[in-house]
């Protein structure tokens, strides 16, 4: 049998990479007749630029004294180069990452993208012609206006001031002036299709992710949408439906506003660099995965992609995460033909986190054992 493990990361706890080897080494060892094939995925979010890389004769540009999620945070971050095309690839995770904050001080109301935007600078300073910048994973709801602050761009009040860093300032935008430092060329890759504002939006669906409490969540909606009001009024830009606008707390919708950013799906331009399709074309199965297997799984993210393409095969999909959280027939309708939580039930999330190598193996052998009966 041909097994293709193609998973994302197990954010906080396993890469891409670490979770394939886990899968493939356990099910190699009780199926040795088995051909396994590893491969890597990610959506936008963090692990992008480095599975780029990986498919390049690219290397890393470490910058000093970036900005952190929180203003207070100095950091050391990297971008990706590509010397063949002068293309850097930029991940704001790496900058702007929720990762990069203790739980206790995660509030989207003050976390910024701004170190994000120091990396965008230093990759033209570096003289990209070209920047991939891949959202995801980030601790911020901001729209992207701290990167762009960091580009040259200013954000006033009604008085003429500079409103705060952070999702706190959005709804005190009242002008936009524009840097006078020409943008380059910038594609946007997004992990979920969500659009900027409204019940899917990137306050309601991802805020509370990030710390916000339901009276923050409701004061960054009318900020995003304000942001929206502002930008259409001022640059003549419709930001709102967008989809993929609410990717990173709003960033993608900014991206496009600020930067003249064209957005794409972050797990399309993966799988198309690695010739995805040609490796499924040869699989059996499929075997996926994630941290958490959700409703926004499916609307994006590596196994939403994992699936289209394996559909279009007719491969059968098989899904292994820290936590499913959809229900049998949720499953079966998205495509996926056997789902697998690696934690139990009445485990913590902190745990789960700390033995995430051994629940996966021991998920992988229990997924071995169903493919064979």
């Amino acid at each position: 049998m041909n097994i293709l493990v193609a998973c994302d990361s197990f954010k906080g706890s396993l890469s891409a990479s670490q979770v394939c080897s886990v899968v493939a080494s356990t099910m190699r060892a009780a199926r040795p007749d088995w051909e396994l094939k590893c491969q890597p995925l990610a959506d936008g979010g963090e692990g992008t630029a480095e599975i780029l890389v990986s498919t390049s004769s690219g290397c890393w540009v470490e910058v000093q004294d970036i900005t952190g999620p929180l203003q207070s945070m100095t950091i050391k971050a990297s971008f990706a180069w590509l010397p063949e095309t002068a293309t850097a690839i930029v991940e704001m995770a790496r900058a702007s990452g929720l990762a990069l904050v203790p739980a206790d001080q995660r509030n989207p109301l003050l976390t910024t993208t701004f170190g994000t935007g120091q990396l965008l600078a230093s990759a033209l300073d570096r003289g990209a012609r070209e920047v991939l910048l891949t959202l995801g994973g980030s601790a911020t709801v901001d729209g992207g206006t701290g990167a762009a602050r960091a580009l040259g761009w200013r954000f006033l009040d009604a008085r003429g001031n500079e409103v705060p860093l952070g999702g706190r300032g959005l709804l005190d935008i009242r002008r936009l002036v524009l840097p006078s430092r020409p943008m380059p060329v910038i594609s946007v890759l997004c992990d979920v299709t969500n659009p900027l504002t409204g019940p899917q939006g990137a306050a309601r669906v991802f805020s509370p992710q990030k710390g916000a409490t339901p009276e923050q969540t409701d004061m960054l909606e009318s900020g995003l949408e304000n942001l929206a009001r502002v930008i259409e009024t001022q640059l003549g830009i419709r930001v709102q439906d967008i989809p993929g606008g609410g990717a990173a707390g709003g960033f993608g919708a900014g991206a496009v506003a600020f930067f003249g950013g064209c957005l794409h799906s972050g797990v399309a331009a993966v799988m198309e660099k690695v010739d995805f399709e040609k490796q499924v074309r040869w699989a059996d199965w499929v075997i996926t995965g994630e941290g958490c297997l959700d409703r926004t799984s499916l609307q994006g993210k590596v196994v939403s992609g994992v699936l289209e393409i394996a559909r279009r095969w007719r491969v059968p999909v098989a899904v292994l995460a820290g936590q499913i959280r959809l229900t049998p027939d949720e499953l079966s309708r998205a495509g996926i033909n056997l789902g697998l939580s690696a934690m139990p039930k009445d485990m913590g999330v902190e745990e789960g986190m700390t033995r995430a190598e051994e629940l996966l193996s021991n998920a992988a052998l229990r997924l071995t054992k169903k493919l064979f009966s």
